[in-house]
């Protein structure tokens, strides 16, 4: 196979045509944790977003379904097929096993100046939310989603480098978990990409 960037269109994809693309994507040091997302559509359309921006991996996590599961795979054109994801009982499981295994990573590399933890970002409205644009967003990065009504977990807002949110200046209160982590995954990319 040529070692140029296959990039497959929507219907392809659909089609599930049997390309091998996993080796050729080079992924970007960013993980996203699904804390009891429970729209499949939601979850399916997580995997395209992390397909875009090259992401390492998924966490699903709690009561979020998990692939193969038809919704799923309609939202997400399969990319459930190359993203690659795990399931954990919880988001604080997920992030202590992302965090000891980067951090196993960097000690076997050796890299100079130490070790680089991960920088662990919630996207969710709190009293100590800022603006999701005014954060210095570094790589290795978790970003984490948490429940369409519940949010995120307290147990991992407690355990956040930050907590982020968009500003709504409308009647509602807040954007669809998927939309919102668009837009923060583009800024995290736009942030650390000079």
């Amino acid at each position: 196979m040529n070692k140029r960037l296959l990039v497959l269109n929507a219907k392809q994809l659909r089609q599930g045509t049997g390309y091998r693309v996993q080796g050729t994507v080079k992924r970007n040091e960013i993980y996203i944790v699904l804390d009891h997302v429970l729209d499949t559509y939601n979850i399916g359309s997580i995997f395209r977003l992390a397909d875009a921006v090259a992401a390492k991996k998924i966490y699903l996590c709690g009561g979020t379904e998990t692939p193969p599961n038809p919704r799923i795979k309609k939202a997400s054109i399969n990319t459930t097929e190359w993203v690659e994801w795990q399931y954990c009982e919880t988001a604080v499981e997920a992030i202590c096993k992302l965090t000891s295994e980067v951090r196993s990573r960097r000690n076997h590399k050796r890299h100079l100046g130490g070790v680089s933890s991960v920088q662990i970002v919630a996207i969710e409205q709190t009293a100590e939310s800022i603006q999701y644009d005014k954060f210095e967003y570094k790589m290795p990065i978790c970003l984490v989603v948490g429940h369409e009504t519940d949010g995120v977990s307290k147990e991992v807002l407690e355990m956040a480098d930050a907590i982020v949110e968009l500003p709504m200046f409308g009647v509602n209160k807040s954007l669809n978990v998927m939309v919102s982590l668009g837009i923060v995954l583009y800024e995290v990319i736009e942030k650390t990409n000079p």
